[in-house]
């Protein structure tokens, strides 16, 4: 089933048009791509957010509806507030369905190594998504990797995963995405017991690259 978001075309930029927006309920976007001159929308905050929780979250297609236009849509960038996690901006970016694109997907993985069974070593997980080329309608939700056979001090590479059907990976080949290593020794660690690794969460990256000059970072500088 298509989703459609309705938007309204902007006449007012700057940031107290921002403001009277986000009181509304609404944000600031802009659409641009395909040859297309950007195009300052107001977007419902609720539809961006229903979007994201979907599992195909940013790299979800949907429709952008606006005076007599309906595109064909994705999410390129988002604007966040780093205090309060608000939604504060929104950029699209209008795709072909018969074009080939380049998105980020996670790279997820199955089986628990031997190196890990039986040879005492632990998962280094060194990439967590790569990069994908392919129609928008074959985008993966992720791309899966075996890592039963890793044994300890060996490591898989983005050029030893087979993409799905229809999808080019165009991270380096040589990229390491998982690597076992083995666990560090009590001697290591004179006078203390080292405590098992705990792996760090990521922080969700909410504002990518590629802006176009019109994005509305640079209307609040107004």
């Amino acid at each position: 089933m298509s989703i459609v978001v309705q938007c309204e075309k902007r006449q007012e930029t700057g940031k107290n048009a921002c403001r009277r927006l986000r009181r509304r309920g609404l944000i600031p976007a802009v659409v641009y791509g395909e040859g297309m001159e950007a195009v300052p929308l107001a977007v419902d905050k609720k539809d961006i957010i229903r979007i994201l929780k979907l599992e195909t979250g940013e790299n979800t297609i949907f429709k952008i509806a606006f005076d007599k236009d309906k595109l064909d849509a994705m999410i390129k960038e988002l604007q966040v507030d780093p205090a309060s996690d608000e939604l504060l901006h929104a950029d699209l970016i209008r795709i072909s369905l018969d074009r080939p694109i380049r998105v980020t997907v996670p790279v997820e993985h199955t089986g628990t190594p031997v190196g890990v069974k039986t040879e005492g070593g632990f998962i280094d997980f060194m990439t967590r998504e790569v990069e994908v080329e392919c129609l928008p309608r074959d985008i993966p939700e992720n791309v899966i990797v075996d890592i039963t056979d890793l044994h300890l001090h060996q490591a898989l590479k983005v050029e030893n995963v087979r993409a799905p059907e229809g999808v080019r990976i165009v991270t380096s080949p040589e990229t390491v995405l998982v690597m076992i290593s083995a666990a560090a020794k009590a001697e290591e660690f004179p006078g203390e017991t080292p405590e098992a690794e705990v792996e760090e969460a990521k922080e969700p990256e909410v504002i990518k690259k590629g802006k176009p000059e019109e994005a509305e970072a640079e209307e609040e500088e107004k």
